[in-house]
């Protein structure tokens, strides 16, 4: 009965410009599972923008629009049941379209940032373009975060989701290859957010996707420093001015990077530390303990007053811990809440800034005929 639910559903969704509502099924829990498609907005050149809402069996939430793969809304209950939203975005496309610094957005081609915007592979130098002072972002100047994924509803036993894909063409940016990613979200029964990202190319290219998700557990009634951060590493990768990592890896202990236990966020963010003032405060990739590509732990968020909390898990070898350093009150945001001065973190799951130009870095180069593919899980509760 799912299967043919699922077809009828994205047989609509392809057709329809209008709200389309689906009771996908039951889940083992106390309530349906549902998938609600929306227009969420139009964009210049007259192509909507859907809206997924995901309703899990107990009732936790997430919204999810195909421009930018971006996660819009995501509801999750405090320690009395309440639910509310606890990640930072708009209410409109326009908003995203005008100015954003990559909420909720998937990232890429390569999350996170390319030294110069440079790179040699093969024995060929490749030129990509610069978003951030000399160096690349984030996927350049047009990267994943700002087209419109196409895009299909996904229906399984333990949740509800979407299925999004974009071919980045040969190029693009400057990267050479044409590759197709895909990413499916997955709202689960067990109050998971499931984030699965699968490429391929027809060209050796450097592949890195992260999503790029701003948390406030609190709902953003405040600043994310009370929140206490759990961090699964024994090793970071220090940064330079420009936070491009040297190429080492160096060990927490008896510095403002050891999250080993929990910390509060706020603890130790302006200690006079070096790293801390390139960024100013936590902008750094941490190594994870980890061998090989097993799901493990990565981090763990708590926050006090709500008792919510975080627990992520990835197969990725690192994890870029940012502390919102640059939001500033400067942009306004869902219900009108002003973005103020760490106002939000970012957990983006990943391989390591620069690695195309560190060989001692994990290879993040996708050859023909392999598949790019990993998984990161955050998981909600309160306590």
């Amino acid at each position: 009965m799912g299967l043919v639910v699922l077809a009828a559903l994205a047989a609509m969704v392809l057709c329809s410009c209008s709200t389309v509502k689906q009771w996908t099924g039951s889940g083992p829990a106390e309530g349906p599972m549902d998938i609600d498609v929306t227009v969420f907005g139009t964009m210049p050149d007259g192509q909507d923008v859907r809206n997924y809402h995901l309703r899990n069996a107990t009732g936790m939430t997430a919204d999810i629009i195909t421009y930018g793969a971006i996660v819009v809304a995501l509801e999750a209950p405090d320690r009395d049941g309440t639910m509310t939203d606890i990640v930072l975005g708009y209410d409109n496309l326009a908003d995203y379209l005008k100015e954003t610094p990559y909420f909720g957005a998937i990232v890429g081609r390569y999350g996170n940032r390319i030294g110069k915007g440079k790179f040699t592979l093969d024995g060929v130098t490749y030129t990509l373009a610069t978003n951030n002072d000399e160096n690349h972002l984030h996927g350049g100047l047009k990267g994943f975060d700002k087209v419109v994924w196409d895009d299909e509803p996904v229906w399984r036993p333990d949740g509800v989701g979407v299925k999004l894909t974009y071919l980045s063409k040969d190029g693009e940016e400057g990267y050479p290859g044409n590759l197709q990613a895909t990413v499916i979200y997955v709202l689960t029964n067990k109050n998971e957010l499931r984030v699965e990202y699968e490429a391929t190319t027809d060209k050796a290219t450097p592949v890195n996707l992260t999503h790029h998700g701003y948390f406030n557990l609190t709902g953003g009634k405040r600043d994310i420093l009370g929140h206490e951060l759990m961090l699964n590493a024994d090793k970071f990768t220090p940064v330079d001015a420009g936070l491009i990592p040297s190429g080492h890896r160096v060990d927490v202990t008896d510095t403002p990077m050891d999250f080993r236990k929990a910390t509060a966020i706020g603890a130790r963010i302006d200690d006079d530390y070096e790293q801390l003032k390139f960024g100013g405060g936590y902008d750094h990739n941490w190594v994870l303990n980890k061998n090989g590509k097993i799901m493990t732990p990565a981090a763990k968020v708590y926050e006090p007053t709500t008792g919510r909390v975080m627990e992520v898990r990835t197969t990725e070898p690192g994890i870029q811990f940012y502390a919102g350093n640059f939001l500033d009150g400067t942009l306004t945001g869902k219900g009108g809440i002003v973005y103020q001065h760490r106002y939000g973190f970012c957990l983006e799951t990943q391989h390591f800034p620069d690695s195309p130009n560190k060989p001692g870095f994990p290879s993040t180069i996708l050859r023909p005929g392999s598949k790019y593919q990993t998984t990161t899980v955050y998981r909600f509760s309160a306590k």
